[in-house]
């Protein structure tokens, strides 16, 4: 198969090119810089904002694997952040229809669901979040990745092309450095120690442990820290909290979800010969939480609004579920990243 791989030199493009090469594809990666490579696939200058050059890129593919984008929102301008994301892939999406193109993989975010870079407060409905679960954007970058999903739909119901929009979370690459593993299993280590105090802790004093965290996550989201300005709003100068313990509280905005690049590579393979049709979005991650904890003591801990369970979870299993991709595209991870 011939595929078009867009920001194949990227964090997740790089492990995605390998996999797909490796696996015998002939492939073609193009991003905006001309200095960059791809071993073992072919590389040229493409910018996804100008659609005659998506259009001479597509040509003669079989299959697109859409990963250019601002990867995160940190001193993007609103309008520049979603002209990229936004147009860059309705025209990736419309150079695939025109060529005859029908099936394309596309990376989305687990911020299409809209609570890690939000700027109010979400709960969700209920636990483990699932692709039916609605989504609630309130930041420009969550929700150009919102509106990626809903171009695919579209293009779905105009011209039968396929697609899945892969809801990646915190994608990491497995340290090689012996100290590099060291320090991030001493990281993990002291989280879990910071999770069983919380949980032996009667109620009226975790609550009031947290509360500090809790008021300057919430004050400080509200500045919109990720958007340009947010120094003259005050987002820097607002006096940070306990250092470990805040670490682990803001990852309850992404629900402690994460996924080796190796595993992301997976996705974007089976997406692309996986035998379904429609355009689906599906969450992919580790089948288990970054730390490591019982995962009801972490949503009793962090979320104690959210009652409601669809299905029962067992130990460590992710508050975030990958049974549609399971199912779908036989999405199964084999590096969990907390067994570094």
């Amino acid at each position: 198969m011939r595929v078009l791989v867009t920001g194949g030199t990227g964090s997740v493009g790089r492990a995605a090119v390998a996999r797909l090469v490796a696996s015998g594809h002939d492939v073609l990666v193009v991003g905006r810089r001309p200095d960059m490579d791809a071993p073992g696939a072919a590389y040229a200058v493409c910018d996804i904002t100008d659609f005659g050059g998506v259009r001479e890129a597509v040509r003669g593919c079989d299959a697109v694997v859409h990963l250019a984008a601002v990867p995160s929102p940190g001193g993007v301008r609103g309008p520049e952040l979603f002209r990229a994301n936004a147009l860059g892939t309705f025209h990736v999406f419309e150079a695939a229809a025109q060529e005859g193109i029908r099936r394309v993989v596309q990376a989305s975010s687990i911020n299409a669901f809209g609570a890690f870079f939000g700027v109010v407060p979400l709960e969700p409905r209920y636990f483990p979040i699932d692709e039916e679960h609605p989504t609630y954007t309130t930041d420009p970058y969550s929700f150009s990745k919102e509106v990626v999903e809903r171009i695919a739909d579209y293009y779905w119901r105009r011209e039968g092309l396929s697609s899945v929009s892969l809801r990646l979370p915190g994608v990491r690459r497995a340290p090689t450095d012996p100290q590099k593993i060291e320090r991030w299993r001493q990281r993990r280590d002291a989280a879990r120690a910071l999770v069983g105090e919380l949980a032996a802790m009667d109620e009226a004093a975790r609550v009031e442990r947290l509360r500090p965290i809790r008021e300057w996550a919430d004050a400080y989201r509200a500045l919109r820290p990720h958007e340009p300005g947010a120094e003259a709003r005050g987002a820097r100068a607002l006096p940070r909290p306990d250092g470990p313990l805040l670490w682990v509280y803001i990852q309850r905005f992404d629900f402690w979800a994460i996924v080796d690049d190796r595993d992301s590579a997976q996705a974007i393979e089976r997406g692309l010969t996986a035998d379904y049709e429609g355009s689906h979005a599906l969450f992919v991650n580790d089948r288990h939480n970054a730390l490591g904890c019982d995962t009801r003591t972490l949503a009793r801990l962090f979320f104690p609004k959210v009652h409601e369970w669809k299905r029962p979870v067992a130990g460590s299993e992710s508050l975030v579920s990958i049974a549609k991709a399971e199912e779908l595209i036989g999405f199964d991870p084999e590096h969990p990243v907390g067994g570094w």
